[in-house]
């Protein structure tokens, strides 16, 4: 990096570059300052402290809306042909989870999963008065609240009630982003986004004075902040490159189908990412990844495809990993979208947007099968939309309680009805 480079550098730039830090309420009096010490304290503090990586969650987001019918398909409903015409044709190729419903030909990985016990599909998943909207929908996944009163996501209530997330920041963390999600959001968390595993750039002298920069054009209490933080900066990059070079990916995170936007899965660069942190030992408990691109408006019988094959590649070498590593029994993977695609096919081949969609959930101590009622092709809404079955915080409640081993209530605000697909023992 050169001086000019230097010269133009921003704090916007240096968090860019690096990482981006999202600060509570008590973290916001010292602005960004506090990143370099904070994470220093993290990557040695994680197992000195006791926060250890015995029950991690990591939450994937398919955003866009992702179409259920043609994930889980059924299999023997004449009505799937009339309403479909083209985008029926994958149940010629599904892969049988049973006599009725079939998975996606492109999730292989996540199928042998399943015939290991290790999947469970959670069918029709909502919530009342469905919204269309994507902005309104993802706001009601991610504060777990369909009437829009809440602001905090449910992820970011968890860990400001249950974990020192201001004394080890990567406890909830985006990966592969660079913003902080709204389900991670809450003013009294501290959390953490990391756009990949080469963005901790700044090394060695530049490191320092590309800090100096920033300082220089800081003003105030601000500058003086970042000040005591310089020296430190070296130390956690430092620890973070150490992190990074004694974890060796144990499986493939490749590119093995036909793309659709992109020649690398950015979701599996991200679960790789995730992988990291977790075997690394860095304190890591709740982590948040996302996948675009599931908006099939038209031709998407294809596109979801492929697709879906970015999802299962991804998540087959995360658990493969994970395993080679011994640490998949204590890791739960779940899916959501902000909702699921009309019944009816568009002119286009597409999908228009719908409400109820299967959640995924995933891992050793899932307990693998079918949960819910499917909703019913003959019985939709009025807007041509499937009917949910089961409301979308019943599943947060079963991640919480059963997985975390945390008060549900005390994020959700009620009790629901138990989706047991998670062992307790």
């Amino acid at each position: 990096m050169s001086a000019t480079d230097l010269s133009r550098l921003s704090r916007r730039d240096f968090l860019k570059n690096g990482f981006v830090f999202g600060a509570g309420a008590a973290g916001l009096a010292a602005g960004y300052a506090a990143v370099p010490d904070v994470f220093a304290r993290a990557v040695y503090g994680g197992k000195l402290d006791g926060v250890m990586n015995d029950r991690v969650l990591v939450m994937i987001q398919l955003a866009g809306g992702a179409d259920g019918l043609q994930t889980v398909i059924p299999l023997q409903d004449p009505k799937l042909r009339a309403l479909r015409p083209q985008l029926s044709q994958a149940a010629n190729t599904a892969l049988p989870l049973d006599a009725s419903f079939g998975l996606n030909r492109s999730m292989r990985g996540v199928k042998a999963l399943w015939d290991q016990g290790k999947v469970a599909i959670v069918h029709g998943v909502g919530y009342p008065q469905p919204n269309y909207s994507h902005f309104d929908s993802i706001r009601i996944w991610e504060t777990g609240d369909p009437l829009r009163r809440q602001q905090d996501g449910w992820l970011g209530k968890t860990i400001a009630a249950n974990y020192d997330s201001a004394g080890h920041p990567l406890v909830g963390c985006a990966c592969g982003s660079s913003e902080v999600p709204g389900a991670l959001r809450d003013l009294d968390a501290t959390l953490s986004v990391i756009n990949g595993q080469n963005t901790f750039k700044f090394n060695g002298a530049d490191a320092e004075r590309a800090m100096g920069v920033i300082y220089n054009g800081t003003p105030g209490i601000y500058g003086a902040l970042f000040d005591t933080s310089v020296f430190s900066a070296r130390d956690t990059m430092a620890r973070l490159r150490l992190a990074r070079e004694k974890y060796t990916p144990r499986a493939a995170y490749n590119d093995n189908v036909n793309r659709v936007y992109s020649s690398r899965n950015q979701l599996a660069a991200a679960l790789q990412l995730a992988a990291q942190l977790i075997i690394s030992g860095v304190g890591a408990k709740i982590l948040h990844v996302t996948l675009g691109g599931f908006d099939t408006h038209d031709q998407q019988l294809a596109r979801l495809d492929s697709l879906m094959g970015y999802v299962d590649g991804a998540i087959s070498a995360f658990h493969a990993d994970l395993a080679a590593y011994g640490m998949s029994d204590r890791v739960l993977i779940a899916t959501w979208s902000e909702f699921g695609r009309r019944a009816t096919e568009t002119a286009n081949g597409g999908t228009d947007h719908g409400a109820a969609a299967p959640m995924f959930l995933i891992g050793d101590t899932v307990k693998g099968g079918f949960y819910g009622e499917a909703p019913s092709l003959g019985a939709l809404d009025r807007g041509g939309s499937l009917k949910y079955s089961v409301d979308f915080r019943q599943v947060y409640q079963e991640i919480l309680e059963s997985h975390l081993r945390v008060d549900s209530q005390e994020v959700l605000g009620k009790a629901f009805e138990r989706i047991p697909a998670v062992r307790t023992a």
